[in-house]
């Protein structure tokens, strides 16, 4: 027998480590063109906010400059990604993202969104209809972080 939802009480630690769980499960979900989380991170963030510098795109993903240079080669390599020059400023290099590199993101994208549904379809209903909540909720503040930052 299902607990009913409100009756459930977690603890930070047993929160963080179900958040884990699903966030690790939906990314390997994802095998389309063999990414890394990072390749695929770098290459989702490229599609969704356009072409950048290598510098602001290794600091807005998190890691150091030429881990992101190498990373950038591999996509590049692949056919995911290409550099052209910034027409703002001729030293400048841009990445940004090429068709086939949508398209795998895209497929991926639907990976990882199939992989969460047949969790949720796992769930009750009431359940269910607590994650099309909470999920959205969440993302929303994090928007809202991030801009304030």
């Amino acid at each position: 027998m299902h607990k009913r939802v409100m009756d459930i009480k977690v603890s930070q630690e047993e929160l963080i480590a179900a958040v884990e769980q699903v966030v690790r499960f939906v990314r390997q979900s994802a095998t389309v063109g063999g990414l890394s989380t990072a390749a695929s991170s770098a290459l989702n963030r490229l599609g969704r906010e356009g072409p950048q510098r290598l510098t602001e795109l290794a600091r807005a993903e998190g890691v150091s400059q030429p881990n992101m240079t190498q990373l950038v080669t591999r996509l590049e390599r692949a056919g995911l990604v290409a550099r052209g020059a910034d027409s703002t400023d001729g030293r400048g290099v841009l990445v940004e993202v090429t068709e086939t590199g949508l398209e795998v993101a895209r497929q991926r994208r639907a990976e990882r969104a199939e992989a969460l549904q047949r969790i949720v379809e796992e769930l009750t209903w009431p359940e269910q209809d607590a994650v099309r909540i909470a999920l959205p909720a969440l993302a929303r503040v994090i928007q809202d972080q991030q801009a304030r930052s």
